[in-house]
């Protein structure tokens, strides 16, 4: 007869890791999704507020990069430059993109609603709070001040191009760890409002919960959400669900409002032993 061992964290949650932009501030992830149709409108090359939003979750050159290569989007290009796109495009897309992301970012730093009661409450449990993000770090540090002025503060921060690779890659969620010094990634949840973010909290071996209505999958600002009539709000917030829990997450809920009870029910589960 053999035996074998197995290790299982069976405390509570240590930590909460956050995206940005359309998890606890910017709702409905407006900042990054209109200037990436703007820096394309200014080489001649239309894209919707749909193609922009494609990508999202990633680092922000890789979205430029995906974007522009997209075969419909290329065709725009080839049209409109008589060649197809190439790598240098990219990089004179990002360079474009980088100041006028920069400029309005401090505009849309507000918390989502419910995100600072949240955040108040998850440390009166002891849980630390960090976010990540595939915005830059000199992005990132505009955000942070911005997030600081209307009082939201966090325990780690770490930023697309602190890692060798970003989403869905778990760097940025296992450097938040360890600079939270947690015991176990089971320890850990993360939230985020895109596909590329789930994907990098399952990758790094974390419980994973998803934002459908604040975030890019509904993808308005919350004076727009707040003015549709609730027939168009529930097949808005069933579509973004639906795609947000094909991608894996263990809760699907609209924000960050709603995330304390995944909180007591991932604790009653990790008591019992389970895992991510």
């Amino acid at each position: 007869m053999s035996w074998s061992w197995r290790r299982r964290w069976c405390g509570g949650l240590q930590a909460v890791l956050f995206d940005l932009a359309g998890t606890l501030v910017d709702f409905g992830s407006c900042a990054p999704a209109a200037v990436f149709v703007e820096v394309f409108a200014n080489i001649g090359v239309p894209i919707s507020l749909a193609e922009a939003r494609g990508p999202m979750g990633t680092e922000k050159r890789e979205h430029l990069r995906a974007l522009l290569f997209d075969p419909a989007i290329a065709a725009r290009f080839s049209a409109a430059h008589g060649r197809l796109p190439v790598e240098d495009d990219v990089d004179r897309l990002y360079a474009a993109f980088v100041p006028a992301q920069l400029a309005v970012l401090p505009r849309f730093c507000e918390p989502v609603p419910g995100a600072l009661e949240t955040v108040r409450a998850l440390r009166e449990r002891g849980v630390k709070v960090a976010v990540n993000t595939g915005y830059s770090r000199a992005m990132l540090e505009v955000c942070l001040e911005a997030a600081r002025a209307r009082g939201l503060e966090v325990d780690d921060a770490v930023a697309a191009s602190d890692v060798p690779c970003a989403r869905p890659r778990p760097a940025m969620c296992l450097l938040n760890a360890a600079r939270l010094s947690v015991a176990d990634v089971a320890a850990c949840l993360k939230v985020d409002d895109t596909v590329p973010g789930i994907e990098e909290g399952l990758a790094a071996g974390m419980w994973t919960a998803a934002v459908a209505v604040s975030g890019n999958e509904v993808g308005l600002p919350l004076t727009e959400w707040l003015a549709l009539p609730e027939e168009e709000k529930q097949r808005l917030r069933a579509r973004a669900r639906e795609r947000l829990a094909r991608a894996g997450a263990h809760f699907v809920v609209d924000s960050v409002a709603d995330l304390l009870p995944v909180v007591a029910e991932i604790e009653s589960r990790l008591a019992r032993g389970e895992r991510p």
